[in-house]
């Protein structure tokens, strides 16, 4: 059967998986930004000096940080909810909003998705770099992070609507399992 539960749940999980090996992994970026910064502070304030390149690298590291991890944040509920009136429904009802909000955000993700694409294509395709001088080159890189995070949200969210697929559909909601015992460092 094609909306087994179980089968819903596999692919729910094989769709966590990619989001969770993803988010580890651009979560170290983090990291980098916090070295670039560090550096840049003591370039200009121990030895008066700076480079373009490396203040342009500080948010060209933002970009991954922020757009490939905000699935990796959303899956772990490290997002802020508003729940004024979605408290106030019964279960049932809450399963149905959950499930209609994630099936939205996987249309507003194709959306994004879909005119992004021309817009990095034309990057990539006349070679963009930084307009100052001193600036870093294949800024095409920087700007296919866009559809690359909003397809990693667009994945979480589809195993979020798959998860509250199996409780609409009268299965039990999938356990969460914790990934590892310890959290990384990143």
């Amino acid at each position: 059967m094609l909306f087994a539960p179980e089968r819903l749940s596999r692919w729910a999980g094989g769709l966590d998986h990619v989001v969770e090996v993803s988010g580890r992994l651009a979560s170290w970026t983090g990291f980098a930004l916090v070295l670039v910064m560090a550096f840049n502070v003591l370039l200009r304030y121990g030895f008066h000096t700076g480079s373009v390149a490396m203040q342009e690298l500080e948010w060209h590291l933002m970009a991954p940080v922020s757009l490939l991890c905000m699935a990796y944040a959303i899956k772990h509920e490290g997002h802020v909810r508003v729940d004024i009136l979605y408290g106030r429904f019964s279960p049932h009802w809450q399963r149905i909003i959950e499930f209609i909000s994630c099936l939205c955000a996987v249309a507003l993700c194709a959306i994004i998705i879909k005119l992004s694409y021309g817009y990095v294509e034309q990057s990539y395709r006349i070679g963009e770099g930084s307009p100052d001088p001193g600036g870093l080159p294949y800024r095409f890189i920087l700007k296919s992070m866009i559809p690359a995070g909003f397809t990693l949200l667009l994945l979480q969210s589809l195993a979020a609507s798959l998860r509250a697929l199996i409780v609409l559909l009268g299965g039990e909601p999938p356990a969460a399992k914790p990934e590892h015992e310890l959290e990384h460092a990143a």
